[in-house]
């Protein structure tokens, strides 16, 4: 039997909504993903921290708050610190189409907009992991 892939979903910072953290979380669940919800609030150190224990594939980051220019380069640090580059780290919530090529440019796979069909983010990563 294949290993189920393993998804951290985080909401990190001050931000305080995570109704869509929870629906991703649910809909990867309802596609046979193992998923890890940290809650909210989480700091860089903390987020990285609970994906190296919990052995992920995949570190889902779900922001509202604007603080994605301060806190995705910050994850991305302490990743490579931890030695588990090997993550793959996808991001969603609002983030400008601006910020999207210097996301990408630090690592981060892929940047979904609110809107995005649950199935585009699960072939996202089962083509990423496999």
């Amino acid at each position: 039997m294949d290993k189920k892939i393993k998804v951290l979903i985080a909401k990190p910072g001050l931000d305080g909504h995570d109704r869509g953290a929870k629906v991703i979380a649910r809909g990867l669940k309802e596609a046979g993903m193992e998923v890890v919800y940290t809650g909210l609030r989480q700091t860089p150190e903390q987020i990285v921290r609970s994906a190296v224990q919990e052995d992920v594939d995949v570190i889902g980051l779900s922001i509202l708050s604007g603080a994605h220019t301060h806190l995705f380069p910050e994850i991305m640090k302490r990743l490579e610190e931890s030695d588990r580059e090997d993550i793959k780290v996808i991001a969603g919530g609002i983030i400008p189409e601006g910020d999207h090529k210097e996301l990408k440019e630090l690592g981060i796979e892929a940047v979904f907009q609110p809107g995005t069909p649950i199935s585009e983010i699960v072939e996202f990563i089962e083509k990423e992991v496999k």
